[in-house]
């Protein structure tokens, strides 16, 4: 019997593939190239390359158009292929300072070094939506103004030559070296620039309104958006090299008091880094970093908030409970019909 239930269980599910590839179509209706969703698409493409870990814009597009649009499917495929991929070498430290500019402001300065940069957002629109007819198709990743060089220092450096700030510390790869808990502040950093982004809004509006806890309510010192450069040693000189470069948005928050010694008073200072101009979630992450390394370990909210926002670990077990479960199922029907059973016989006895 177990293996004829096997058996129809696979058929079932061939079927079911089957049915994914000969979904119909309108044959007066082209296939989206992967040119047009990284141009019209460009949000969900980043998103999927920031949750997937891996920046592959094309992979990305293509995964979205596999997955049907469903994003949370697209940066599990993408995150699964990259698991397939080799390690044929490692990439340099890059600092947000060498960033080309399409984007930076400050919600802590008014006026700050190498001035306010608005570029291309949706911060000040009507959420409205437009019916017009014309509809302009700009290359997302080449619009709006770019510095040519780096010209704008780091408002993080200038707090931290003002002895506000702290030191930072050198990150470990999380995707060479598995998570364990208690983790140090760049390994959740990590973990967290690959979380689903709907999970750290969530979890991070949590935090501003302070439930569950202290609330955590940090301001912005700079946010920007930019290329960066990929750089890797040359095999033969050993100098660094840049090789090419990949759009990513950096958050730099400042808010509470990092020791409670007036000698020594000082800001704390959160990050976000993510792939691709996905500012809601830099903003969520660096607001989520503030909250873990508050807690220093003294709840389960670091396991909470790695765990539930990584988008593996939080959709696969969810996605699980749609896996049979007959077994499991039917022992605790019988256990529960037994102790029915036991409490009917208990009170007939007292009768």
């Amino acid at each position: 019997m177990g293996y004829t239930a096997v058996k129809g269980g696979l058929d079932a599910i061939e079927a079911a593939e089957e049915l994914i590839q000969s979904l119909p179509t309108d044959p007066d209706e082209p296939a989206l190239e992967l040119r047009q969703l990284r141009h019209q698409l460009a949000a969900a493409v980043d998103k999927v390359v920031g949750e997937g870990g891996v920046y592959a814009p094309d992979l990305a597009a293509q995964a979205i158009r596999q997955t049907e649009g469903d994003l949370f499917e697209a940066a599990f495929v993408l995150r699964a292929y990259r698991s397939t991929l080799p390690r044929l070498g490692y990439a340099e430290p890059v600092e947000g300072k060498t960033m080309r500019l399409r984007r930076r402001i400050s919600s802590a300065f008014r006026d700050i070094p190498g001035g306010q940069l608005l570029g291309r957002t949706r911060d000040y629109t009507q959420r409205l939506l437009d019916f017009a007819s014309r509809v302009q198709i700009t290359r997302a990743r080449s619009s709006g103004q770019v510095a040519a060089e780096p010209s704008a220092p780091k408002m993080g450096d200038v707090l931290r030559r003002m002895g506000v700030l702290p030191a930072a510390e050198p990150a470990p790869d999380l995707t060479r070296e598995s998570m364990r808990f208690p983790v140090s502040r760049p390994a959740w950093l990590q973990a967290l620039a690959r979380g689903e982004s709907g999970a750290l809004v969530c979890l991070a509006y949590s935090s501003l309104r302070g439930y569950g806890g202290r609330a955590d309510h940090a301001t912005i010192a700079e946010l920007r958006v930019g290329e960066l450069p990929l750089r890797v040693l040359h095999p033969l000189t050993g100098e660094p090299l840049t090789i090419g470069w990949f759009t990513a948005t950096e958050v730099e928050m400042v808010g509470g008091e990092h020791s409670t010694s007036h000698k020594h008073a000082a800001y704390s200072l959160s990050y976000g880094l993510v792939f691709g101009q996905h500012e809601r979630k830099a903003i969520a992450m660096a607001n989520l970093d503030i909250a873990v390394e508050r807690d220093a370990g003294r709840t389960s909210l670091e396991q909470s908030v790695l765990m539930t926002t990584d988008a593996l670990e939080s959709s696969g077990f969810l996605e699980h409970l749609k896996l049979p479960h007959y077994v499991t199922f039917r022992s605790m029907t019988d256990r529960k019909l037994a102790m029915r059973s036991m409490s009917r016989s208990s009170e007939e006895t007292n009768e």
